[in-house]
């Protein structure tokens, strides 16, 4: 049965919450699949025996591939049906894993790899649009995109705990494996909890020269700013985000020429949606650029064992369950403009006390400061998502869902490239000349090399991420600024045009 919907729906029973948690089952393991590979990569090297390219190709083709299909598979959701794509997707993030958890050779990990990135681009705006059609009450929707957010987050912190623990009982294909539960769970009430919903059935047809060109934008532009955190300014990776901005601008051109763009850049303009998009990125840059610098701190400086460092890791969640919920219950008392300013410079505060930290400071010091700047962060960013799902129509929360998820992956790109390359330039800069030059290059370089070398490095070190949290904390100030200055007196637009709920 069809139904046409009007926006001012009922409020959302037990019904929508119960589906909301079988919704939040893919979003936890899709982005646990970003990280989870990070304590299973000895045990996987040991095994399979892939080059030092193979390897590399191991830990990042889950996500290039997740980001280069998102906006495509947002949009295709928005034609074919959500909980179709959603379904569809967790049956082939099943079959994925079980082929990851059982490959015999580094290419047929690597294939298996890309399945899961296409499964994960399937899943994750579906997740996320599908909160557009099944919350229709701000509040309500603003608490769901609260639990998204901190599921997302959670998620990629969690991967390393999981994947530690379970390379240590079992063998490193279980990382992959308990992902099959959990997506027979969902194939199994999906459908008889989320409603399908999708954009006006007469639509032209889906534009494919438009989703190879968001691929071939998106995969060299975002691999060229990884390249460019990796190995600094060479000219491979300049000319590979030369091509990828390139091909970005010809995406851009097409979408202007189309009836049914697969991108609303009218959308994009409009700065409730546009503004959310910015600082959603803004918030992923400080995140993923300086997690490298936290991670490496607690090992390689405090002297914590990896699986030791993944668990402290998890500390600062304590406060972000508690601070999202209470940004977005402020936001619907005052303009949720002031109160993202708020997070963002509650987040520079914690950034900016990180920048005192030496080789000595105490750990609970570290961690509370890591406290404070996560649950700034968060709670900043669960408003972004919302108000940027809020302002699109419903008949396109898929391809909007998609450019917002893209987003947050080019900003963790650029946050690697920008914080990583202050960080590079203090470290060497702080290290002796008369040093190895392995030692001058890495912290890690340094590991193999104890004595005076080795705690000059790690001193360095801790001067690169003091340097590292201020670039963060300068970050945050902009993002707060950004909000205020676009995002004032903004409310998301609802009802712009019927959608289709079918059941």
């Amino acid at each position: 049965m069809t139904l046409t919907t009007p926006p001012d729906a009922a409020l959302a029973g037990r019904r929508e919450w119960t589906a909301l948690g079988v919704l939040m089952l893919p979003l936890l393991l899709v982005s646990m699949d970003v990280s989870v590979l990070y304590f299973a990569i000895p045990s996987i090297s040991a095994d399979l025996r892939p080059g030092a390219t193979e390897q590399l190709w191991i830990l990042d083709m889950y996500g290039f591939v997740l980001a280069g299909l998102l906006i495509t598979m947002g949009a295709l959701g928005d034609r074919i049906g959500r909980r179709r794509l959603l379904l569809a997707g967790a049956g082939l993030f099943g079959a994925a894993s079980l082929a990851a958890a059982y490959a015999h050779s580094p290419g047929t990990l690597i294939a298996a790899r890309a399945l899961l990135g296409l499964a994960g681009a399937c899943l994750m705006p579906s997740t996320l649009a599908l909160i557009r059609t099944l919350f229709r009450d701000d509040a309500q929707r603003a608490k769901a995109v609260t639990a998204w957010t901190a599921v997302m987050a959670g998620g990629i912190s969690l991967g390393p705990v999981v994947s530690g623990a379970l390379v240590e009982h079992f063998w490193w294909g279980s990382v992959f494996l308990i992902n099959m539960p959990a997506m027979l769970l969902l194939l199994l009430l999906g459908p008889l909890l989320l409603p399908e919903s999708k954009g006006p059935v007469a639509r032209g047809r889906f534009d494919w020269p438009s989703a190879l060109l968001s691929l071939a934008a998106l995969l060299p532009l975002i691999h060229g700013i990884k390249e460019l955190a990796e190995d600094g300014a060479r000219p491979l990776p300049l000319l590979t985000i030369t091509a990828g901005l390139l091909l970005t601008l010809a995406f851009l051109r097409r979408q202007t020429r189309l009836a049914e763009p697969m991108v609303d850049l009218e959308l994009l303009r409009t700065r409730a949606y546009g503004g959310s998009v910015l600082t959603n990125l803004l918030a992923m840059l400080a995140t993923v650029g300086f997690a490298v610098f936290l991670t490496q701190y607690l090992q390689s400086v405090l002297g914590r064992s990896p699986f030791e460092a993944a668990l402290w890791s998890l500390v600062p969640s304590a406060g972000v369950m508690v601070a999202a919920p209470a940004g977005a219950a402020l936001a619907q008392r005052i303009d949720r403009a002031y109160v993202m300013a708020g997070g963002f410079l509650l987040s520079a505060g914690g950034f900016a006390s990180l920048t005192l930290i030496g080789t000595d400071t105490p750990l609970w010091a570290v961690l509370a400061g890591s406290t404070v700047y996560a649950s700034g962060l968060v709670s900043a960013m669960t408003l972004a998502n919302e108000s940027a799902l809020g302002a699109a129509p419903p008949e396109r929360a898929g391809a909007a869902a998609a450019v917002l998820e893209s987003g947050s992956e080019l900003g963790g790109a650029l946050g690697m490239a920008v914080l990583g390359s202050i960080g590079a330039v203090v470290y060497t800069a702080a290290m002796p000349a008369s040093a190895p030059a392995a030692a001058r290059e890495t912290l890690g370089g340094a590991l193999t090399t104890p004595g005076p070398v080795l705690d000059a490095a790690r001193t360095a070190f801790t001067d690169a991420l003091n340097w590292a949290a201020g670039g963060a904390a300068v970050v945050m100030l902009c993002a707060a600024a950004l909000c205020v200055g676009m995002l004032r007196g903004r409310r998301p637009a609802e009802g712009r045009a019927p959608y289709v709920a079918s059941t």
